[in-house]
Parts: C-alpha cells; structure tokens; sequence
C-alpha cells in the first residue's frame, strides 16, 4: 500500500500538470489546419478558465498543493490559445441560416434552445470575451486585496471562492451525461477515451486521499462528482452501446432553426470538428 501511496504521490501531480497542455494542443491544432471551429462549444473555454481563475484566488486562502496551483496556470494558458484559436476560426454567419448562423453549432444540448441574458459568451464580436475574462480578473483582484486583511472573513471568502471555482469545473461532463441520456445512445463515443476518464478519477481519488500535502475538501468532494458522473456514462455506454440515436434529425431541427439536410445531428457534447471526443484533459482536478 505504502509503495501505491508513494507512486501517486509522484505520477498524479506530473500528470495533473501536463494534461491541459496535451490535451487541448490536439484540438489547438486540429482547428488551426483545418481553419474552422465548427463544431467546438466555446462553453469549453468559458468553463475552464472561470474554474481556474477562481482556483488560483482560492490559492492564499487554502494553500493546497502547489502541484494544482500550477495546473490551473497552464489550464489558463492552454486555455487563452484554445478561445483565440476558437474565434480566430469561427464560420462566418450565414444569410440563409443554418448551422454557420448559429454561435455554437454543435451546442444542441438543450441550453443552447434558450436565449442566454444579454446573448452571453455568444457574441459575434471576439472582444467580449476578452473584456468579460479582463473584468473577472480585475473584480477578484480587488476583493482579494478588500478582503484579505480581514482574517475572520477572508477565511469564508476563499472557501466560497474554491467551491465555485470547482463546482463550475464540476458541471464539464454533464452535457455529454444529459446527451447520451436523450438520444438513448452513446454512439462514436469511444471506449478508449471513456476508459482514460475512469482511469484518472482513480488516479485523482487515490491521490487526494492519501496525498500527505494539503487536498482541500472542495476538491475532495467535485473530484467525486465528476468520477460519479463519468460512472454513469460508463453505465449508459453498456446500457445503451452504440446503437443509433433515438432523437430524429426533425426534433434537433424544430429547435435549432437549421435545415433538416443541414442538421449536425445529435450533439454530443464531446464532439470536435474532427470527430474526435473530449480528451481527459477536459475534466482537470
């Protein structure tokens, strides 16, 4: 037990590190060559910068392994490339409609049927988002510099900080969950990638239950959300296999605005333009 214990110590955090970076290099790429982010959900990147960010502040407060700090720091670098590669290669609007008018057009996956407020993290323009990630650092650099003097406060601040940031970290897989669920399918979902995410929520659990540096309960308890939900999609890929979707082209149609000829068919929530799915990088802690 001691030497499994001593081994994770060392493999889980080296592998921590690297995976944002060799992870979302391979989808950096692909939508480079291929000049296109027509299929990507720029909800990735929304996710994952908001949950590190907010990782980082949670940092002072906590001071949790310095393995998961630097995580978050090449989260954020990985991350930047990824958007800017993402609206650099956006399909242009279409006159006609269809899946180049849409923002997300593989974002079938029931939130994208309502109107977000103020159409957010669904602007045409590219400058939003950076002014919308600029103002969520400058807002917690200034309640971090108001609140930390106050020790009896802070305390409670860095604990609310740390469990939105993981808590909107924890949401990642839910849209390939809630996908699979409806079309009653998990079909092009690879095996192979399903069993790299069970594979490191062992890692990941083992280690923060047996590391001997510093594992706040926040990561305790998202880390386990995320492996419960990646054991359910397991659970709906022997449930259902491969099997053809249930959802007709006419239903994601009646919903998306787009032509039936035209319709990408089920979303799901993993895809990329290349066919390929979410790498485990995407569900980083």
């Amino acid at each position: 037990m001691r030497f499994f214990t001593t081994l994770a110590g060392y493999a889980a955090p080296i592998f921590l590190i690297t995976s944002p970076i060799l992870s979302y290099s391979d989808q950096a790429i692909s939508m480079h060559k291929a000049r296109s982010s027509a299929g990507f959900s720029l909800d990735i990147p929304l996710i994952m910068l908001v949950a590190s960010i907010f990782r980082v502040f949670f940092y002072p407060g906590a001071k949790y392994d310095f393995a998961l700090l630097v995580q978050s720091f090449c989260n954020i670098f990985m991350q930047l490339i990824l958007l800017k590669i993402a609206l650099d290669h956006r399909p242009p609007p279409s006159s006609k409609g269809g899946d180049a008018a849409l923002p997300f057009v593989s974002a079938q996956d029931g939130l994208s049927r309502f109107r977000r407020p103020y159409n957010f993290w669904q602007w045409r323009s590219p400058k939003p988002y950076w002014h919308f990630l600029l103002a969520l650092l400058i807002s917690l650099t200034v309640l971090e510099l108001l609140i930390a003097p106050f020790e009896s406060v802070y305390s409670g601040y860095s604990a609310l900080i740390g469990y939105i940031g993981l808590s909107v970290e924890a949401t990642l897989p839910l849209p390939q969950l809630f996908a699979n669920a409806r079309s009653r399918s998990c079909k092009g979902f690879r095996v192979s990638v399903l069993a790299s995410w069970l594979l490191g929520d062992a890692m990941k659990m083992f280690w923060f239950f047996t590391s001997t540096t510093e594992i706040p309960l926040a990561f305790k308890l998202c880390g386990i959300f995320q492996a419960a939900c990646d054991a359910i999609i397991g659970v709906q890929y022997l449930m259902y296999g491969d099997q053809q979707p249930t959802i007709k082209t006419q239903q994601v149609w009646a919903h998306s605005g787009a032509k039936p000829h035209l319709s990408p068919g089920p979303y799901n929530g993993r895809q990329t333009p290349t066919g390929r799915r979410t790498p485990l990088g995407e569900k980083t802690i």
